[in-house]
């Protein structure tokens, strides 16, 4: 992260951690934040779970998890992989043999909880598969899966009891000489899930996979996710994250960068400021940015939009964003280009013209970028 040396109330320090790799994706240390999602697809259906793959990879998804919980599914996974361009990280929840099967079938990385797959034996076992394979994993702590011997520690779940399960499974792949691993401990709650984390991060030095689980419905999911990744992030903590909804896996994805999107922890597509529309408005601001949220979907060049309804304070907004438009009077408004004053535009054609202006503005910074890169 760039610290802003002008605007230091912005700056996020984030917690050192050590990288590992999931596939060719560093996760931790200094690099960027990640986006994950999980398929809902059968891994037995192939093709289905390909497509959807591709789709939130085509979203921005760095990484997707796909659930393995028979053999059936892991002779899939060995198809899917190869057809898909982010590393594949496969969910184990009990059985050992499926974690051996899909180290070998090409996963990227392992999701279990090192304490459900059974004795020593069996977790050497695992960790064999995936050192040879170059498959890191990830310690999955839930709060609504804790052992019996924390919950009768702690009466019920608490953040205390999450933590502990969290080291104990540490502890487990560490006594094995293995290091490649990162660390999540969610919870439906926010304020234990947050509390958790905090606790966590003092705890261990591993990368940690941030989720509010079962967080509910695309809105209030979103919400809530917002509300607990969202301050953990602003203070430091958080590696990877997956923004975990009842909606398709692409509006994970989404949310997951709307977040980052909103820290300056990652830049990805245009990012509209807009008023929430009043009476002064000049032009149906609610309906013209439902369409251009549609119309920019393919633009992935971080840049910025202001779409203001009116003059009080459209200008000022637009200082600040790569292209603007103002609302004005008699059906025209005003756009901005680079935070200046460029031409009027009658709202009839605005939608057009600003997607034609976006996309222009795009392919210069693209092209700046290409040359910077190559000096």
């Amino acid at each position: 992260m760039s610290l802003n040396h002008i605007r230091p109330w912005r700056n996020i320090y984030r917690r050192e951690s050590r990288q590992i790799m999931v596939g060719n994706v560093p996760v931790g240390g200094d690099a960027p934040i990640t986006v994950q999602t999980m398929t809902n697809t059968l891994t037995t259906d192939v093709k289905g779970t390909i497509a959807q793959i591709t789709a939130a990879a085509d979203a921005g998804a760095d990484i997707v998890r796909v659930s393995v919980p028979d053999e059936e599914s892991s002779r899939a996974l060995k198809l899917i992989v190869p057809e898909v361009s982010v590393p594949i990280v496969a969910d184990i929840h009990f059985h050992y043999k499926r974690g051996i099967e899909a180290a070998e079938a090409g996963a990227a990385c392992l999701r279990i909880n090192p304490g459900n797959i059974g004795d020593e034996k069996r977790v050497k076992e695992v960790i064999k598969a995936a050192r040879d394979n170059n498959c890191s994993m990830r310690i999955g702590v839930n709060a609504g899966s804790l052992e019996k011997h924390l919950l009768d520690k702690y009466g019920e779940p608490t953040p205390d009891a999450m933590v502990e399960s969290g080291l104990d499974h540490i502890k487990l792949l560490q006594d094995n000489d293995f290091h490649e691993f990162k660390i999540s401990c969610k919870a439906s709650d926010v304020f234990m899930a947050a509390a958790a984390y905090q606790k966590l991060a003092d705890a261990t030095d591993a990368p940690i996979h941030l989720g509010i689980t079962e967080a509910g419905g695309l809105i209030s999911g979103t919400v809530k996710s917002a509300i607990g990744m969202g301050n953990l992030l602003w203070m430091g903590i958080g590696d990877t994250i997956r923004v975990s909804l009842s909606a398709d896996p692409v509006e994970e994805v989404k949310m997951g960068f709307e977040i980052l999107k909103s820290l300056g922890l990652r830049h990805r597509g245009v990012n509209i400021i807009s008023c929430p529309s009043c009476a002064r408005q000049g032009f149906d601001v609610i309906k013209t940015v439902e369409a251009l949220e549609q119309r920019l979907e393919h633009i992935k060049t971080p840049m910025s939009l202001s779409i203001i309804g009116c003059v009080v304070n459209g200008p000022g907004e637009a200082l600040m964003t790569d292209v603007g438009f103002t609302g004005g009077g008699a059906g025209h408004g005003m756009v901005y280009l680079a935070g200046k004053q460029s031409h009027k535009q009658d709202n009839a054609s605005m939608v057009d013209h600003i997607v034609e202006q976006v996309e222009k503005k795009a392919a210069e910074l693209d092209a700046l970028a290409a040359k910077e890169a190559a000096e």
